[in-house]
């Protein structure tokens, strides 16, 4: 099984490695790529924002994940520059069940769903560091530039996910290798198995 241990670079919490099948169908697939690269920024400030509303009493976690917010704001708007550069259209995209899927698996009650919560953010951060250096050498220069500078940040929110599931696992007595554990193991189900719709975060594609 493909595994690097949870200290490693942002591929490491990762148990599978994105199909070379999703690399090869990515340049073909340029418009739904970017597209729904910008429904993923919105989406991962928004998990910022609403993890500021729902623990505010956390004010150094708070100050991390506004931070986070931000970025990942400046990030969909970079998105944004390319789609208008490129002449792409806005138009809108079902989900894929990715992000439904790791979001199903979250427990239902604290303090053990804000653990799966910020495990599941380490997870989705991680892969698409891996997806973002996997596309590097597939693009035109100009679009292969960009994700080359989106790693360094999205490595650093990995890093900071799971640091802040390590300080809240702490003192609830959770196990924090168990959530990586199950959670990953979905993560690598969705994001390599067999997927009737592409996106950016979709599994082998057929």
């Amino acid at each position: 099984m493909w595994r690097r241990p949870m200290q490693a670079e942002p591929a490491g919490l990762l148990l599978a490695p994105t199909p070379d099948a999703w690399f090869e169908r990515a340049p073909a697939e340029l418009d739904i790529l970017l597209l729904d690269h910008a429904n993923c920024e919105k989406k991962a400030a928004s998990t910022a924002l609403s993890m500021l509303f729902a623990y505010p009493g956390e004010g150094r976690d708070n100050l991390s994940l506004s931070r986070v917010a931000r970025e990942e704001l400046r990030h969909f708007e970079q998105v944004q520059n390319q789609l208008v550069r490129l002449r792409i259209p806005f138009r809108r995209l079902a989900p894929s069940r990715y992000a439904e899927g790791l979001r199903k698996a979250l427990p239902a009650r604290e303090p053990a769903r804000r653990l799966g919560l910020l495990v599941a953010s380490a997870l989705i951060e991680a892969r698409s560091c891996e997806r973002f250096a996997g596309l590097v050498p597939r693009l035109e220069p100009v679009l292969a530039a960009f994700y080359r500078s989106l790693h360094a940040a999205e490595s650093r929110h990995r890093s900071l996910y799971l640091e802040l599931a390590r300080r809240h696992a702490e003192p609830h007595g959770l196990d924090l290798q168990a959530s990586v554990d199950h959670m990953a193991s979905l993560e690598a189900e969705l994001a390599t198995g067999r997927d009737p719709v592409f996106r950016f975060h979709s599994g082998r594609p057929g």
